[in-house]
């Protein structure tokens, strides 16, 4: 089976294999429907379970609606992972990923579980670069007063895929000004 039809997500070409670049663009199916035409340089995920024996009832990463920016992601712990206030733990996934060079995942708290539970990530957004190929954790904090238990198959996390640059640095004695200059930290009021 194909990754697109793992995570429910798949492409097909509207126009004839002639046609330019500039004019090549998808059709992106959601759970089977057409949703939105989209240029075809979206990259490719390769996506593995880890543990597919014991893993295999963790749903792999999914776009929950048609236009969502991020991938849910779902715990793979195998027992109830219970996060005390204040306390930091690593819940694991069950899969790894190969990017392609030039872009990154980022790993971004879930708002309900933030707003409902106070968890969120100890840094966010997490970055998975395209060289790592080991399995994808969840550093979970939870901010909240009570603990919080994490069942396997809650969904902790969301996944954003993005193009990532290498920037040049060119050391300068000075810069040049700007009408900010170098007001920071809250120099604009409220």
């Amino acid at each position: 089976m194909k990754m697109a039809e793992k995570l429910k997500v798949s492409a097909s070409c509207n126009l004839p294999l002639e046609a330019s670049d500039s004019e090549r663009r998808f059709t992106i199916y959601f759970h089977g429907k057409p949703i939105a035409a989209m240029p075809d340089d979206s990259p490719t995920i390769y996506i593995q379970r880890l543990r597919p024996r014991i893993d295999s009832d963790i749903p792999l990463p999914d776009y929950m609606t048609a236009q969502s920016a991020g991938m849910d992601i779902c715990a793979a712990v195998t027992d109830d992972a219970i996060l005390q206030p204040g306390e930091i733990q690593k819940i694991p996934t069950g899969f790894a990923i190969a990017l392609p060079p030039g872009y990154e995942a980022q790993v971004r708290p879930r708002s309900g579980l933030a707003v409902n539970h106070g968890i969120t990530l100890i840094n966010s957004p997490g970055t998975i670069d395209a060289d790592y190929r080991g399995e994808v954790q969840i550093a979970l904090i939870n901010h909240g007063k009570k603990p919080v238990v994490i069942h396997r198959r809650d969904r902790i996390a969301q996944l954003v895929i993005h193009r990532v640059y290498h920037a040049t640095l060119v050391e300068t004695e000075t810069l040049d000004k700007t009408g900010r200059d170098t007001g920071g930290f809250g120099h604009t009021g409220r």
